[in-house]
């Protein structure tokens, strides 16, 4: 009830015990016959956050004050599920990080474009210097929130859009 999407953080680092434990549960996240595919490229270069922060025309302009990103990344021609198990491993670190205080929030970068054309997966893929058949998921930043983020309204959850039995 209590992670949000954090979007503003304080500008304090994360100490190397926090970042691996943040990672550990990707690490362990559910995967498609076990496989384990998903990779992570972790990156707390203040340069290649901004690069990354304009990856992407909407939505992800926070990511250059972030403590640090972790970019999900895998190979289609590995695992047909890479979509799924990325996100499933991705939000394992998010809970992960909410639980040691730590903010987060999801950039969507699959499917995207910028507006003068480029596949916001290419630029990233330029950024990071990834091989071509390597498919970008997602950025998600990471950082010390700069004010405390309101909980869930248990109230506000949807309830019309469970169907038991």
């Amino acid at each position: 009830m209590s992670r949000r999407s954090c979007r503003e953080f304080n500008g304090r680092q994360i100490d190397a015990g926090s970042v691996e434990t943040i990672l550990k549960p990707a690490l362990l996240a559910p995967s498609s016959m076990n496989r384990h595919t998903t990779r992570f490229v972790v990156v707390d270069d203040e340069m290649t956050l901004q690069k990354l922060a304009d990856a992407k025309e909407k939505g992800s302009a926070f990511v250059k004050d972030a403590a640090m990103a972790v970019v999900v990344i895998d190979n289609p021609q590995d695992n047909d599920c890479w979509v799924e198990d990325g996100s499933i491993a991705a939000f394992a670190m998010q809970c992960q990080a909410h639980d040691l205080g730590v903010g987060s929030c999801w950039v969507q970068i699959r499917g995207h474009y910028l507006p003068d054309g480029p596949k916001s997966e290419q630029v990233v893929r330029g950024i990071l210097e990834l091989p071509d058949e390597d498919n970008v998921l997602c950025v998600i930043a990471f950082g010390i929130p700069a004010e405390p983020l309101e909980s869930h309204n248990e109230d506000e959850l949807k309830w019309e859009n469970v169907k038991i039995g």
